[in-house]
């Protein structure tokens, strides 16, 4: 069951980050609540953050995001990944999310942005993922199978078993 709990996680985070790294990376999903997207308009949000130079920061976090995302969902380097995304998530609190305190914008206050706390849950799912892996239903847990494998077939050899 741990497995299909870590597969579940992976995939749910791996849409909210394909679906973010879309946004900032093509305009995907764009409109109300999100933003027009694509890589102007991300670069454009990213200088007033004081982020410089922002075309660079744009394109580095639309891509963390997209292939970091896509990567969630197969299970490839789910640990790195996860490192990667937790700190840009932990950049976004810092830089955007903190003025506004814990709370979400709830009652879509005007002139009031959104709280830390959904980056916050999104930093716990990804340390989690970060310290556990991918699990069995993963590219890294077919890996690490077949690594054990071959160990234990090394040692066979050897006659330690």
């Amino acid at each position: 069951m741990v497995g299909l709990g870590l597969l579940v996680l992976r995939l749910v985070l791996a849409v909210v980050f394909v679906a973010h790294g879309g946004n900032k990376m093509f305009g995907w999903f764009g409109g109300p609540g999100i933003g027009p997207g694509g890589l102007p308009a991300t670069a454009a949000f990213f200088g007033t953050l004081g982020l410089n130079p922002p075309f660079v920061f744009a394109v580095a976090e639309a891509v963390l995001e997209l292939v970091g995302g896509v990567l969630l969902a197969f299970g490839f380097l789910t640990r790195a990944v996860s490192i990667a995304l937790a700190i840009a998530m932990g950049v976004a609190i810092w830089k955007v999310h903190f003025q506004w305190g814990f709370f979400l914008n709830w009652m879509a206050e005007p002139n009031r942005g959104q709280g830390m706390e959904y980056a916050i849950v999104l930093i716990v799912a990804l340390v989690c993922l970060a310290l556990s892996g991918g699990g069995d239903a993963s590219v890294d847990g077919i890996n690490q199978r077949s690594a054990d494998r071959d160990a234990a077939g090394r040692a066979r050899l050897r006659g330690k078993i």
